[in-house]
């Protein structure tokens, strides 16, 4: 490039506006379809999972789409300052969306662990609708009678704690490679990242079926059984689609994008993983831990 010349970033005046796309109402069907499926494997009908299989691979879908667009987008010089700025605020109302979605959960956990259990258990109710019953955390509520072992915290929970605050290290290292331009650092740490957020997905499976299997912990096990599932099971939701964020962003590296000065792409789903470890400490000590 001759000296004084301008990169197409630099050259860019105007708020650049996209042609509509069909993305986010295709995105918004395929979590219908997944919630639909949910909701029908919940009660036992196959069509569930046909649902959910649907759901996922139209999501799936439309992420590779959309990605690609915007990636077009980039690399072709249309986005500057404004596109910068907007990108920044809409993946900040992004995550705070997520965060009021698991503020939901934890608050359904809180009212029955704090509210609801010991409730039940006191005198009125202990000598009118439920004798005997004990409201001691974790429970499963007065009416479920099936013996189940909680699930402990000093196992795998702490393992995948250890392995998400690495790979919270681990992006962050990544990151500041991104900015001095150490490519071979940015790949190998970027890597780290993916592989630790894998692992992690394979011991919560590994976990779950250990659950099913020998502790008698199902999704079904009563106020404990359906909080403790439905808040592990939306965060391994959110751990795989940044593991899939994270490998489009890895890709993009290989493939020499981004710039030290101008790689938000990077910074998002960056700020993404950065809230799902959050998230997952929150777990660690409230549905694990205490």
């Amino acid at each position: 490039m001759a000296q004084g010349a301008t990169t197409p970033h630099e050259r860019q005046a105007h708020y650049w506006v996209p042609a509509p796309m069909p993305w986010p109402i295709m995105g918004s069907i395929a979590l219908f379809l997944m919630a639909l499926g949910a909701v029908f494997v919940f009660n036992s009908l196959r069509a569930g999972w046909v649902s959910l299989a649907a759901g996922s691979m139209l999501l799936l879908y439309m992420m590779f789409r959309w990605f690609g667009d915007v990636i077009r987008e980039s690399e072709g010089g249309r986005y500057g300052r404004w596109e910068d700025v907007s990108f920044r605020w809409g993946m900040s109302w992004f995550i705070f969306s997520e965060v009021m979605f698991f503020a939901a959960f934890f608050g359904a956990l809180f009212y029955v662990r704090v509210l609801s259990v010991p409730d039940l258990a006191s005198i009125t109710h202990r000598e009118m609708l439920w004798p005997g019953f004990e409201g001691h955390w974790p429970s499963a509520g007065p009416a479920f009678e099936e013996k189940f072992t909680p699930m402990a915290a000093w196992g795998i929970p702490a393992i995948n704690t250890l392995l998400l605050l690495s790979s919270g290290v681990t992006v962050t290292i990544a990151h500041w490679a991104l900015k001095e331009n150490r490519r071979g650092m940015l790949n190998l740490f970027l890597l780290l990242t993916i592989l630790l957020g894998v692992v992690f997905l394979g011991l919560q499976v590994y976990e779950y079926g250990h659950a099913y299997a020998e502790l008698n912990l199902k999704l079904s096990t009563g106020a404990y059984g359906s909080t403790f599932f439905m808040l592990t099971g939306f965060h391994g939701f959110h751990v795989t689609v940044g593991v899939i964020m994270l490998t489009v962003i890895l890709l993009r590296c290989l493939a020499g994008h981004f710039r030290p000065d101008h790689h938000f792409a990077f910074e998002g789903v960056a700020w993404y993983w950065h809230f799902v470890d959050v998230v997952w400490l929150g777990l660690f000590v409230f549905v694990y831990w205490l």
